[in-house]
């Protein structure tokens, strides 16, 4: 009696996902491929709507740069506006002090993705981030860690706000 005949189903898992792997992957488009359309133009086309506060300042300004970072300005197709709301949450306390001996902040925004033109949303979304500091005695260093962690949690927030506005146009830009 052979190997093979005595451990059949060794050859199954392996064989099986090979085969899955052929056949799914023709189902697979790469999102920024220039097949079936110009995803990177149309992220470029999009003008993204002032946010008030410092931490909308810094995310428009990440958003920019996320989806043109190229320096053209193609005519807008599309506007993005956004909402946040912010919060600091302490997480550990120094008994001796009594102080916060660390902190997170915690962004939520919700994004709507509009035709410049006018007209009904196309997508929407929303994200939500934190990121922790140190704190310390120190007050000015306090409000530095805490806008350092702002910075951060803008940088992460415009990442995954990019990736789901391009998931999202990728689905309906083949329509346009």
């Amino acid at each position: 009696m052979s190997w093979s005949d005595r451990y059949p189903h060794r050859f199954v898992p392996p064989a099986l996902a090979v085969g899955l792997a052929f056949g799914l992957g023709g189902c697979f488009t790469p999102l920024y491929s220039s097949v079936g359309g110009n995803l990177g133009g149309e992220m470029r086309a999009i003008t993204v709507d002032p946010v008030p506060d410092r931490l909308g300042h810094y995310l428009r300004d990440q958003l920019i740069t996320d989806l043109n970072g190229t320096g053209d300005r193609p005519a807008p197709h599309y506007r993005l506006q956004l909402t946040t709301s912010e919060r600091v949450q302490t997480a550990l306390v120094d008994v001796t002090t009594q102080r916060p001996d660390s902190g997170s902040v915690v962004t939520d925004v919700k994004w709507t993705l509009l035709p410049i033109e006018g007209g009904p949303p196309l997508a929407s979304g929303a994200v939500t981030s934190f990121a922790s500091y140190d704190r310390s005695s120190q007050r000015f260093a306090n409000i530095r860690a805490a806008r350092d962690a702002e910075i951060r949690d803008a940088r992460t927030l415009a990442d995954e706000i990019t990736t789901q506005v391009a998931a999202k146009l990728g689905q309906i830009q083949p329509a346009r």
